[in-house]
């Protein structure tokens, strides 16, 4: 029956009544919303809202993050006919995942951006839907942060990364993807004794107490172990995971603005992320694809990838929330 759908289904992202059910359109064309989601701007009912956040105005290298959120998307297309691998529940089927399309914003006015994403992120919490943003430069997880420790409280921060981006910046109007996790701590924003950063193989001197996990250590206690640390930090506190996709080895991940030799496999990093089912996740984000050095589109496949496993981390959190309640 799936293989009959490809003759007929086309632009399920905006021909899907509701928010729910696979995708078996043809994954070579249609409107490309992130797995096929359907687009809305009405998030009643929604549990999570995808949102692009195409902005690279705050890179030190290489520029062309801003058309990450699309190549993400497109890279999706192929994965909205099968249920995730790995997980028992289906986020596809059983929750209500929806394109909640970008964010609007002057690329001219550069300081008014933090705040325009960070009412943006604002606006999806308020209607009771957790995010998942597509990057865009890792600046913008500082501006999420701040919607998400508004409602919440100070959060775990799980970023997946080469680099701390822990570099000391006190100047808090500062657009800058290398210190926004510097100031996300000195605002109080993320919790440093119950965060992780995993990946880490460069140098900085200001760790802030966040516990490091580096590239060489996932490579030698292996998968499990490292899962087992994250989540013995971690615990049950709510938390926000980040995943710079320059976390993986440029092996795996060519195309982003500041690759450095000697990180993770994509093998190594979703085994990790299938394996954190239980970290109390309350959203995430996926940045630093770069489509101008992408080859073959492996970087979008791998954030797509990703963000598929992100999305599956949120709904088996909200799955457990709802047998206790």
């Amino acid at each position: 029956m799936a293989l009959k759908d490809a003759a007929y289904d086309v632009d399920n992202a905006l021909t899907r009544e509701g928010y729910k059910g696979m995708s078996f359109e043809n994954a070579f064309g249609g409107a490309l919303s992130f797995m096929r989601r359907t687009y809305t701007k009405d998030l009643t009912g929604v549990d999570l809202a995808v949102t692009g956040v195409p902005f690279d105005q705050a890179v030190t290298h290489r520029p062309g993050t801003r058309m990450g959120p699309r190549a993400i998307r497109e890279a999706s297309a192929l994965q909205p006919c099968d249920p995730p691998y790995g997980w028992d529940i289906n986020p596809l089927t059983d929750f209500s995942v929806a394109d909640y399309g970008d964010l609007a914003f002057d690329y001219a006015d550069i300081p008014k951006f933090p705040q325009a994403l960070t009412d943006h992120i604002t606006g999806i919490l308020d209607a009771g839907a957790g995010a998942l943003c597509l990057g865009g430069d890792h600046y913008i997880s500082f501006p999420i942060l701040r919607a998400y420790a508004a409602k919440f409280g100070p959060l775990s921060l799980l970023q997946f990364d080469a680099h701390s981006d822990t570099w000391s910046d006190d100047d808090m109007s500062r657009v800058d993807h290398g210190t926004m996790f510097y100031k996300a701590v000195k605002e109080g924003l993320i919790v440093p004794e119950r965060s992780v950063q995993v990946g880490i193989r460069t140098v900085c001197e200001e760790d802030l107490g966040v516990n490091v996990i580096d590239a060489r250590e996932v490579y030698e206690q292996g998968v499990a172990a490292t899962v087992a640390k994250i989540k013995s930090i971690l615990g049950d506190h709510q938390t926000y995971i980040t995943f710079d996709i320059d976390c993986l080895d440029p092996a795996f991940a060519p195309g982003t603005g500041t690759p450095v030799s000697g990180g993770l496999s994509s093998a190594q990093a979703l085994h990790m992320l299938r394996d954190l089912d239980g970290v109390n996740m309350v959203g995430g984000d996926v940045v630093e694809v770069s489509p101008p050095y992408d080859v073959g589109m492996a970087t979008a496949v791998a954030g797509a990838h990703v963000a598929m496993e992100l999305m599956c981390l949120y709904c088996a959190t909200l799955k457990r929330q709802s047998s206790q309640s």
